[in-house]
């Protein structure tokens, strides 16, 4: 990726987040960064690539929970905020309470 962001810093640094399960959802994260980094876009299609990378980290909750883990407080913030530095990255303004509306978490 062209941009440089650090991505998920305080679950990276919480052994309370298995590192495979972070991973899983920095992939998730990078898919939106790389169609920022690749793609013609509107705001209405990366909100609709946030709803689906969303979705998919919902659905990781219930790995977590089966690791041990779950998409608490920590991971909520460190989301978020990953979320928040790729759109910043990219000069996208979207709200991140709107950018991660879908979330169970």
């Amino acid at each position: 990726m062209e941009k440089e962001i650090n991505f998920l810093v305080d679950m990276y640094r919480d052994s309370y987040f298995p590192d495979f399960l972070v991973d899983k959802v920095k992939a998730t994260i990078e898919v939106v960064a790389k169609y920022l980094e690749n793609e013609a876009y509107t705001k209405e299609t990366v909100q609709q690539k946030l709803d689906e990378m969303t979705d998919k980290l919902n659905e990781l909750a219930e790995e977590f929970e089966e690791n041990g883990s779950e998409i608490e407080t920590v991971a909520r913030e460190s989301i978020a905020d990953t979320v928040f530095l790729v759109l910043k990255a990219y000069k996208i303004d979207i709200d991140i309470e709107e950018a991660i509306r879908n979330r169970d978490w």
